[in-house]
């Protein structure tokens, strides 16, 4: 992984159907938002997980996404809000066949894998939300 001004870049983290990744970190007192990516690489994101506390005019939801050679696509929302500001957060990523499982204190929810990746490569996070610990399994 390296640390960029954009945040956190891993590559090569080779994800598949039946593993987990979970990141521990620490949302920044005044965030805004937060994005954490899974995919294949840069321009082949599977899950665009974006919680927003304020931002491209909404307020406490999680946009999820995926974008496939620079291609966005639908964006799904989510109503469940587990962030506070300043507050430590868990989430782990489950990679399944044919979705990932998103979970979040109290709360999961998924998002279908809707680039057909077998393996997922490419993981970042940037915003503001400062990763204390990475792991997977």
């Amino acid at each position: 992984c390296l640390c960029v001004p954009q945040g956190l870049v891993c590559t090569n983290v080779s994800l598949k159907p039946g593993q987990r990744l979970t990141v521990k970190g620490k949302v920044a007192p005044s965030a805004k938002s937060f994005v954490i990516n899974l995919g294949k690489d840069a321009s082949n994101i599977g899950l665009h997980f974006n919680p927003r506390f304020d931002a491209h005019g909404d307020m406490n939801t999680i946009v999820c996404n995926s974008k496939k050679v620079e291609e966005w696509g639908a964006e799904h929302r989510e109503t469940v809000f587990p962030f506070q500001k300043g507050d430590t957060a868990e989430i782990t990523f489950g990679v399944n066949q044919n979705d990932l499982t998103v979970h979040l204190p109290g709360h999961q929810f998924t998002f279908p894998n809707r680039l057909g990746l077998s393996v997922f490569d490419y993981f970042n996070i940037q915003g503001d939300f400062t990763p204390q610990s990475i792991s997977w399994e």
